[in-house]
């Protein structure tokens, strides 16, 4: 299933490459309802993006640059499979 992935800070980042909490909103990118968010931290959603996905390794860097810069970012239209959806929550009928 192909979704919209935003990111959320729910805390303020620490200085540097550290790890933080983030809330993740996985959107249907075909514009359909279906909301849905995961708490998760910085580092299990980059590697979820690195194992989960076919997404080239500079597209999953210049999201981690957004991560650190901004409170919200966005990465459009990510494939993901029913099982990875499943295991985070978010149920496929």
């Amino acid at each position: 299933m192909r979704v919209d992935l935003i990111s959320h800070t729910t805390t303020p980042r620490p200085q540097g490459t550290g790890n933080f909490p983030i809330s993740l909103t996985i959107r249907p990118a075909c514009g359909l309802p279906g909301d849905y968010e995961f708490p998760t931290d910085s580092a299990s959603l980059m590697r979820m993006l690195q194992q989960q996905t076919d997404l080239p390794s500079t597209v999953i860097e210049r999201f981690k640059l957004s991560l650190s810069v901004t409170q919200n970012a966005k990465l459009l239209g990510v494939e993901l499979s029913e099982r990875v959806l499943t295991k985070i929550g978010y149920f496929i009928d």
